[in-house]
């Protein structure tokens, strides 16, 4: 039991927790293999039976992907540090400011990762030294996954159990119909195309989940079919202007399709000669935006016989996108503090 408790003569306020996924400390085998040994080893990502998966993951994965990922890494590795890390900071630090105004210093702000640092637990920690007793968890996936969503859930009542002193709490599962959310990604594609002008196609690329999740009931798949369609139906594009696509798979069994590379190929393939690609699943630029779809991608396309590739960047700290974040967080804590 942590005994690190709130103080009784702390005044009341609220924590917000800001969850994203994670990254490594560094662009190095060893950090590399630190975080993808915690990362692979979440039974909400990985379905199968403990044991095996412990060989698996033992044997032969963490033998072999943490060279490959930290060669990855050191593409995108910024002065700063990791992408994400970088971009979820300036999120935080934008939010914290505009609530802890708004709210007159009755709301504070933290960022955690649900792998690597700085840790769920620490979030959580940090926010209890600040006297909250009202927690608000907003998990920076817009689309719900068990796999993300759910297992930001598993971590922070984890983390809880082991308090003495439970502050209330509320969770924040999705937004990815949320009409904010929507314009937000509707005016960064304005922006870009009126610097860069338009494509052929539109390709909006969301991070896939194995087939067999959906199957057995995950809501992922429609949740990004809705964006995807609200997004479209935001800039007045038609059916054949824009397409909708999953990267990210990973193991030899079925994710969900289509499969961005392969979409890319098909539409070099029929002549298409320009594409803006859209990551709308992403809050922030990580490395599978940055190397993945803004680098390999478009490596991808132009030896396909495509002529133009441009990847719209995420929606990163942003005006509009701390808009809507402190709009959801504003509209979840009504009660907390009439």
């Amino acid at each position: 039991m942590d005994l690190q408790q709130i103080a009784h003569h702390q005044a009341r306020k609220i924590g917000v927790l800001l969850v994203n996924l994670g990254t490594p400390d560094a662009p190095d085998r060893a950090a590399v293999r630190r975080y993808l040994k915690q990362f692979l080893w979440d039974p909400r990502l990985v379905e199968l039976p403990r044991p095996l998966w412990w060989l698996i993951l033992h044997l032969v994965i963490l033998n072999t992907r943490p060279s490959r990922s930290a060669k990855a890494y050191q593409k995108v590795w910024t002065a700063q540090g990791s992408p994400l890390l970088v971009n979820a900071q300036a999120q935080t630090q934008a939010m914290r400011t505009q609530l802890t105004q708004h709210y007159q210093g009755k709301v504070c702000v933290e960022l955690a990762m649900r792998y690597g640092t700085p840790s769920i637990p620490q979030g959580l920690a940090a926010l209890r030294d600040q006297g909250a007793r009202q927690l608000l968890v907003l998990p920076l996936y817009p689309q719900y996954s068990a796999t993300t969503t759910g297992s930001v859930f598993d971590a922070v009542t984890q983390e809880l159990g082991t308090w003495r002193w439970l502050p209330e709490f509320r969770f924040i599962q999705h937004y990815h119909d949320e009409p904010a959310y929507i314009q937000a990604l509707a005016e960064s594609v304005r922006a870009y195309q009126a610097e860069h002008g338009t494509a052929d196609k539109l390709v909006m690329s969301f991070h896939g989940i194995p087939q067999a999740y959906f199957e057995q009931g995950d809501p992922y798949h429609c949740e990004c079919q809705k964006t995807g369609r609200l997004l479209a139906e935001a800039l007045g594009l038609q059916e054949q202007e824009w397409v909708l696509s999953f990267q990210s798979r990973l193991g030899p069994k079925q994710w969900l399709q289509p499969y961005t590379e392969q979409t890319l190929k098909q539409l070099a393939a029929e002549e298409v000669q320009s594409v803006q690609v859209i990551c709308p699943g992403f809050s922030a630029d990580c490395l599978e935006t940055l190397e993945e779809i803004a680098q390999e991608n478009r490596d991808t396309f132009l030896d396909a016989g495509g002529e133009q590739y441009h990847y719209i960047p995420c929606l990163n700290a942003t005006a509009g996108h701390i808009q809507l974040l402190t709009g959801l967080v504003a509209r979840h804590l009504q009660g907390w503090l009439d």
